[in-house]
């Protein structure tokens, strides 16, 4: 028997528990679980938000209240019950969502903060204005802000998540090594440098490069599997996302 049922292709099971799956399952039951887990995931992908609401012309204490507000509208479902995957990609959700946010709704979130009604996030604030002030200072977009804090966001979620499987297995200094060339090769050590560094043959660098990148690429497109609605959708997603990074 071959290892992967024709029935249940390779993959499949990653697209069973995806974030439009997550949004759906909390918009329709009252679970402690999937609202904690949507709340972890506001948390994860709070700042793009915040940096297309400064970018909108909004100051940081609006801005954070925008964000604020409008996570606090999503778990309370007023935007889940609207929320269909079969509108794409998570990430359009999200922003489209915002948009109408702020449209339509800010001031009626600004009376319910006033009023005390209000959910917060532990959302880091500071730290996020701190990165904005880092962002290119040239005309881009809002749009093109949260494209591209998106995809960077996504791929660091992805590179903590392979560096927390190399310390798992006592590889940490190793990945520390060998990380710069998930960036491709150009500006990293030769090879030979890095075996006597490590105190490996030059072939065995070689074949760890491979294996680092082989999962690198693997992590990526299981995080994006989650952000889109189809798995035939992921390619089209990735290569969406490396033009955001490479937009500004």
């Amino acid at each position: 028997m071959s290892g992967h049922d024709s029935e249940h292709p390779a993959g499949a099971d990653r697209f069973a528990t995806t974030h439009w799956s997550l949004v759906l399952a909390a918009a329709q039951r009252d679970s402690p679980e999937s609202a904690r887990a949507l709340a972890a995931l506001c948390e994860a992908y709070w700042y793009p938000l915040y940096a297309f609401a400064r970018r909108r012309g909004h100051g940081p204490e609006d801005a954070q209240d925008l964000t604020q507000g409008f996570f606090a509208a999503l778990l309370e479902k007023e935007y889940l019950r609207v929320a269909d995957n079969s509108r794409g990609k998570f990430r359009t959700f999200l922003l489209t969502a915002f948009q109408h946010y702020i449209s339509k709704e800010y001031d009626r979130a600004c009376a319910q903060k006033r009023g005390g009604h209000y959910r917060h996030l532990p959302l880091d604030f500071e730290a996020g204005e701190s990165r904005y002030t880092r962002e290119p200072a040239h005309l881009a977009t809002p749009e093109t802000i949260y494209q591209r804090r998106w995809a960077i966001l996504l791929l660091d979620r992805v590179l903590t998540n392979l560096r927390e499987e190399y310390v798992r297995t006592g590889k940490d200094v190793l990945f520390d090594r060998l990380r710069v060339f998930l960036a491709g090769e150009q500006n990293a050590m030769p090879y030979a440098q890095v075996a006597a560094e490590l105190e490996m043959t030059e072939g065995a660098v070689k074949v760890a490069v491979h294996r680092l990148r082989r999962r690198y690429r693997e992590l990526l497109r299981a995080e994006i599997a989650q952000t889109v609605e189809r798995p035939e959708d992921v390619d089209e997603e990735l290569r969406q996302l490396f033009e955001a990074v490479r937009a500004v």
